[in-house]
């Protein structure tokens, strides 16, 4: 049971909560154009979900665990501080990444053939701190693939609408991934690694996460309009938004002392409560 706690706590498996319910949000944008629901679907999109997220989390922790036993922020993870052996993060990776394409394998063709594709987003944001500011943004395209890819599951063709949703959740990730990066700033900065706030520094790089911000909001607007959904939606619209609003202002150039509870709760709750009023209006 602890080996499992330590696995866990290795992919962050609470921070599940980030796109999972915008996958869910994709799933059932496809039920609401008529098509048939399937548990075993679910199941099988859901299994996607959660292995897809831990290969590429546990990738990321292996490739930067000489930097995070530097760290001292980030030295007690698993595996610089010897809780995980290096090779059974590495057979955890492999394991996940065969169980992800068996499970599309299971969905339909078109969700298998692009399965590589998705591996190679997810696993790819692993390195390019080393080599571009931008890695946010990789990110952020990594969860982007959740509602496009559960309606895709579903449909086996693509829509503007879940589009908007993923368009949505890049920019939206991508912002908050940032005002997180800025507890490693100097860190980053003296070891050659790449960030926005390397490049633009705390009070740039909150201004690049509004406008990152701004665009997700813009996003979810469209999808309003463009899904002609009724009034749950703008409800579960505001809350994101203010939500969103409310991070950045409890996070300051000054005073990082919040950005946990910016990054990990308010995000948390931001996804959460606007699926389930979304997922709701499609019914009502």
């Amino acid at each position: 049971m602890s080996d499992i706690k330590h696995y866990l706590s290795l992919v962050k498996f609470s921070h599940t909560i980030f796109a999972l319910p915008f996958a869910c949000i994709g799933f059932t944008l496809a039920l609401r154009e008529g098509y048939s629901f399937s548990l075993q679907q679910l199941l099988l999109v859901i299994l996607c979900m959660v292995t897809a997220r831990n290969a590429a989390m546990a990738f990321n922790r292996y490739i930067d665990r000489h930097f995070d036993l530097l760290n001292p922020r980030t030295a007690v993870r698993e595996i610089p501080a010897g809780i995980i052996k290096s090779k059974n993060a590495v057979f955890f990776i492999l394991v996940n990444c065969a169980l992800f394409i068996l499970s599309t394998y299971f969905i339909n063709p078109i969700c298998f053939y692009l399965s590589p594709v998705a591996l190679f987003v997810v696993l790819f944001y692993s390195y390019t701190k080393r080599f571009t500011p931008l890695c946010h943004l990789v990110l952020g395209c990594g969860l982007a693939l959740a509602p496009i890819g559960a309606y895709l599951a579903v449909t086996g063709h693509f829509s503007w609408l879940p589009l908007l949703f993923s368009f949505t959740v890049f920019c939206w990730v991508s912002g908050f991934d940032i005002i997180y990066a800025l507890q490693d700033e100097t860190f980053d900065r003296d070891h050659q690694l790449n960030s926005i706030p390397v490049l633009l520094g705390t009070k740039g790089a909150l201004h690049f996460s509004e406008i990152l911000h701004v665009f997700a909001i813009a996003f979810v607007i469209a999808a309003g309009f463009v899904g002609h959904f009724n009034f749950l939606y703008w409800i579960g619209t505001m809350v994101f938004t203010g939500l969103i609003v409310y991070q950045h202002t409890i996070v300051k150039p000054h005073d990082l002392s919040r950005v946990n509870l910016a990054f990990g709760t308010t995000n948390g709750i931001a996804s959460v409560v606007f699926a389930t009023f979304t997922i709701v209006s499609f019914y009502l």
